[in-house]
């Protein structure tokens, strides 16, 4: 054999050699010569990140300001003489001129009389929010009507009053029929307040059968805004703010 025919084939032979070597053996795990995945010290990957939801904040039952805070005969307002800074004046059919709510109530108080009308059902706002000094009047007249401890059934001292807040309402029939009374509750129109009113960010806030708690005989035409959520929280939870909330029952003045 020629030299160069040596040399042609010792470079096939090679060619076979290497050729072999870089053929991938299916029994090897490509995994090695993968690129590794880095994450920064204290990061997890997206695959391993957690995917329960956060938690609720925790409702503000305390500043007078707040959309629920907590009125009753142990909670009063602080300071005492509060008044809320953003009142306006609900587009609804009224029993008097003028009478206000909190922006965001005085809105749920226009759809709540909006989706009333559309069933048939006419409500009058006949009161709202009630200054200190109002209320101071208030609970007077009827303390010399009744006397202090039938009067503390019926209505609250001034600075323990729902309707200080803006947040607070009482409605009745257009017609007058049981205005602010409880048979309200038995009309046409008490029935739609009740089995709708949670809809559009409203309770019953004294419910008939609750006055140990809530210390207010039943007012079935008192509406306490709370927002849609809440609203439904509280009936959910049986239909009493303060058990719905978490507080003791108050039937009665720390002093």
């Amino acid at each position: 054999m020629t030299d160069r025919l040596r040399a042609m084939a010792l470079l096939g032979v090679a060619a076979v050699i290497m050729t072999g070597c870089s053929t991938a053996d299916p029994s090897v795990s490509s995994t090695a010569s993968s690129t590794p995945t880095y994450s920064p010290p204290g990061m997890s990957s997206p695959a391993s990140a957690s995917t329960e939801p956060e938690p609720e904040p925790e409702l503000d039952h305390s500043s007078p300001a707040s959309l629920h805070v907590l009125v009753n005969k142990q909670h009063p307002l602080d300071p005492a003489d509060y008044a809320p800074e953003d009142l306006s004046v609900p587009d609804v059919p009224s029993s008097r001129t003028s009478l206000e709510l909190r922006a965001e109530a005085a809105g749920a108080a226009e759809e709540l009389f909006a989706a009333a009308a559309a069933d048939g059902v006419e409500l009058t706002l006949l009161s709202a929010y009630r200054s200190y000094a109002y209320q101071q009047g208030t609970y007077g007249g009827w303390v010399q009507k009744y006397g202090q401890a039938e009067a503390d059934r019926i209505s609250a001292r001034p600075g323990f009053s729902e309707h200080q807040t803006g947040l607070a309402m009482d409605v009745g029939a257009a017609s007058g029929a049981c205005a602010l009374e409880q048979c309200f509750g038995d009309t046409g129109e008490g029935a739609w307040v009740a089995e709708h009113a949670a809809g559009h960010g409203w309770i019953v806030r004294y419910p008939e059968g609750a006055e140990q708690t809530t210390g207010y005989s039943p007012e079935p035409w008192h509406l306490r805004y709370v927002g849609t959520q809440a609203a439904a929280d509280v009936v959910a939870s049986g239909g009493v703010l303060e058990t719905a909330w978490g507080f003791e029952a108050a039937p009665d003045y720390a002093s």
